[in-house]
């Protein structure tokens, strides 16, 4: 089984608070996961499929 990591930190976010899943914004192909820090601080992350960065 693969570990479910944050994609900005590569955190293991398992039942952790604030993390989310989503698509990719402009692709739509990859799924981007995030843990709560990241998006607290708003840490950039990058698609592995189209290479879009966000948070904008």
């Amino acid at each position: 089984m693969e570990d479910i990591v944050c994609i900005s930190c590569r955190k293991k976010v398992i039942n952790l608070d604030g993390t989310a899943k989503f698509m990719c914004p402009s692709c739509g192909k990859a799924e981007i996961i995030r843990c709560g820090h990241c998006r607290e601080i708003v840490t950039k992350y990058k698609c592995p499929q189209c290479g879009f960065e966000g948070p904008n």
